[in-house]
């Protein structure tokens, strides 16, 4: 893999498109309808397209751009999406790093964006008869230049508590040297997982598909510990019959590993 370095002079600007994309899922068991409504009422309002937008904004205070235009909208009967285009602001050349390593929790977050756009879409939805509802947030960091979206990585997981995490991180497009020659790629990465803190690492379950001569990277994550009252929305565990409490618990692993996996389970 050609990688670019200090010394490389390239003919003209560095059209390379990195975009990092999550698929960030929440799930809870809710029993009665009036349960699976106040749920999705209250997903509704916690990420709405006004909190979606700060969420955002702090993102992008957080790792240095600049806001150029935000789009926001509310749907009816519920979901949510905030499009932000952003640019770089100046910057020392050498506090740019992609190099594969943990990138900085929230409290340390220094990367920039350039010429770039983040993106979140919502889409909370509940089954009518198992008691199974999800929350499904979206979202995309997209970066031309040199900077990748992958040292905001950390920031953004820590940004949503969710059972499971799934992400695809792409490099598009070429940039050339002065002499001609094509680059596909400039920085090294081997996994995504090897830009996750080790904390996150330690408490998800994680798998990797990956496609390297395409650029093409993606992680799945699912929480290693599951605690049944963490996943009831309106009721307490300790307030089920040990039968119920069985079957709660089923269902919703079985959902998780759906997800997590891509394919409905017969069994």
């Amino acid at each position: 893999m050609p990688r670019l370095n200090k010394k490389l002079k390239l003919h003209g600007f560095n059209n390379l498109t990195k975009t990092l994309s999550f698929n960030i899922y929440d799930i809870n068991y809710a029993e009665t309808p009036s349960q699976q409504n106040d749920y999705i009422e209250y997903i509704d309002e916690e990420y709405n397209a006004e909190r979606l937008t700060g969420i955002l904004s702090e993102v992008s205070n957080i790792i240095g751009a600049n806001i150029l235009n935000i789009a926001h909208q509310d749907y009816d009967p519920q979901g949510a999406s905030v499009t932000m285009l952003i640019s770089e602001e100046p910057i020392a050349s050498e506090h740019i790093s992609n190099e594969e390593t943990p990138g900085p929790l929230p409290e340390a977050v220094v990367g920039h964006l350039d010429k770039s756009h983040i993106t979140v879409h919502t889409y909370p939805e509940s089954h009518p008869d198992n008691g199974i509802s999800t929350f499904r947030a979206d979202i995309d960091v997209s970066t031309c230049g040199r900077i990748s979206p992958l040292r905001a990585l950390n920031y953004l997981i820590h940004s949503f508590d969710s059972d499971i995490v799934i992400m695809d991180y792409r490099v598009r497009g070429f940039t050339r040297d002065i002499r001609g020659r094509k680059y596909y790629n400039d920085h090294k990465i081997n996994s995504i997982q090897n830009f996750i803190a080790r904390d996150t690492k330690n408490i998800y379950q994680m798998i990797d598909v990956n496609v390297y001569q395409e650029n093409i990277f993606h992680t799945k994550m699912m929480l290693k510990e599951f605690d049944l009252d963490n996943y009831l929305f309106g009721m307490d565990a300790s307030d089920l019959s040990p039968n119920t409490r069985k079957k709660i618990k089923r269902r919703l692993k079985k959902e998780m590993l759906e997800i997590f996996y891509g394919r409905n389970i017969t069994k």
